[in-house]
C-alpha cells in the first residue's frame, strides 16, 4: 500500500531572493500530507562541500511525531524549457526520522552545482522550479489490532454474577464475585480465598472497616482495571479516594493505590493537603507523601496550609511530619 504527495517547489532567484542567501540559510516549502503524515522540503540554495564547491542541497523532513515511517523521496529539476531534467534527478529510500541527521531530514546535500543551476535552470523570470515527490510505503501484512476488551468482558461477568462462587457482605449490601478473579488480582484475597484460612471454605464472607461504596468501586477495578469514575466517587470525591486508597493498601492493589494517589494529587489544595498527607502516611504511599510535603514546602502554600484545620490534624496524628518539613523548608 502506498500513499503519495507531490510538491512544486519554486525558488526566487531574482532580487533579494534565494540567490542572495548565505551558506546555511534554508528555504522551506509549505507542508504537504502524504500517507497520513505531514512533511516539508528544506532547500539550502548556497551550500558547500568539502572541496568548497557551491551546491544547492535539498532534503525531506518529517514533521509528524511518528517513528519508523518508510518513504521514497523523488526530486528532479525543471529545465528552462519546462521539461523535466534527466541529469539532475535523484531518489532515496529512507526510514524516518533518520538517525544522526539534523534536523531529522534526509536527502541530497550536493544536488545541483551552483554553476549548473544558473546556466540550466534559472528561468527568464528569475525562478528555479524543483519537483518533489513523497511516497510512503506501508506493509500490506500489517493488521490493525483493536484495543484490549478483557476489562469490559470481565465487567459484564461481575454485573451478571454468572458462576459466582463467593459473596461478600459489606454493611447491608451483598456482592457476588469469583474467587479465581480476586485471587489473580490480589495476594491478600488469594491467601484468604484459596489458602488454608477458614474463609477458603465459606461461600459468604463478611468484611468490616470498609464502606459498601468503597468496596464496590474496588471490586469494579479488580475486574476491569479501570480508574474509578466520577459517579463512583460520589459527592465527596476527595474523601472517597482516601477510603479507596486505604482499601487498596489493605488488599495489596498497588495500581489502584497509585491511581487514587494521582487523583488526590490533582485535587490537592492548601485546605486539603493535611488530610491527604495523613492518608499517604497512614497507608504507606510515599509517592503521594513526597508530593504533599513538596506542596507544603512551597513558600506561597506554606503560610496558608499551616493555618488549615487539616494541617492541625496532621500534626496531631504524625508530629514527626514537622521534622520532615523542617528539612526541606530552609527558610522556616
Amino acid at each position: 500500500m502506498v500513499h503519495s504527495g507531490f510538491l512544486e517547489f519554486k525558488l526566487d532567484y531574482s532580487g533579494p531572493g534565494a540567490k542572495n542567501l548565505v551558506a546555511g540559510d534554508a528555504v522551506s516549502s509549505k507542508n504537504v500530507v502524504a500517507g497520513g503524515y505531514v512533511w516539508r522540503i528544506l532547500c539550502y540554495p548556497r551550500g558547500y562541500n568539502e572541496e568548497h564547491q557551491e551546491y544547492l542541497s535539498i532534503f525531506l523532513q518529517l514533521l509528524s511525531e511518528s517513528k519508523n515511517v518508510k518513504a521514497i523521496f523523488d526530486v528532479f529539476m525543471m529545465g528552462r524549457d519546462g521539461e523535466p531534467s534527466s541529469s539532475h534527478a535523484a531518489r532515496c529510500v529512507q526510514v524516518y526520522p533518520p538517525e544522526g541527521y539534523t534536523p531529522l531530514a534526509c536527502g541530497f546535500p550536493e544536488f545541483v552545482e551552483q554553476s549548473h543551476l544558473e546556466s540550466l535552470y534559472v528561468t527568464d523570470g528569475g525562478s528555479v522550479v524543483i519537483m518533489c515527490g513523497i511516497i510512503v510505503i506501508r506493509d500490506d501484512n500489517d493488521l490493525d489490532v483493536p484495543p484490549t476488551d478483557i476489562g469490559s468482558h470481565l465487567g459484564l461477568l461481575l454485573d451478571s454474577a454468572d458462576s459466582s462462587d463467593v459473596s461478600f457482605v459489606v454493611g447491608c449490601d451483598n456482592f457476588p464475585a469469583h474467587r479465581a478473579v480476586l485471587a489473580a488480582r490480589s495476594p491478600v484475597f488469594k491467601a484468604q480465598l484459596l489458602g488454608s484460612m477458614a474463609d477458603a471454605k465459606m461461600s459468604s464472607i463478611t468484611l468490616h472497616d470498609v464502606a459498601p461504596a468503597t468496596f464496590k468501586a474496588m471490586l469494579r477495578f479488580m475486574y476491569t482495571d479501570d480508574s474509578p469514575t466520577d459517579a463512583e466517587l460520589g459527592d465527596s470525591p476527595c474523601e472517597m479516594l482516601q477510603h479507596l486508597l486505604a482499601a487498596a493498601d489493605r488488599f495489596a492493589l498497588d495500581r489502584l493505590k497509585l491511581l487514587c494517589a494521582r487523583k488526590l494529587w490533582d485535587s490537592v489544595s492548601v485546605e486539603s493537603v493535611g488530610d491527604i498527607l495523613v492518608c499517604a502516611e497512614t497507608y504507606n504511599c510515599p509517592e503521594l507523601k513526597n508530593k504533599c510535603i513538596g506542596f507544603i514546602a512551597d513558600e506561597k502554600n506554606f503560610k496558608k496550609a499551616v493555618l488549615a484545620d487539616s494541617f492541625v490534624r496532621l500534626v496531631q496524628k504524625f508530629p514527626s511530619i514537622v521534622a520532615e518539613l523542617r528539612e526541606v523548608v530552609l527558610w522556616w
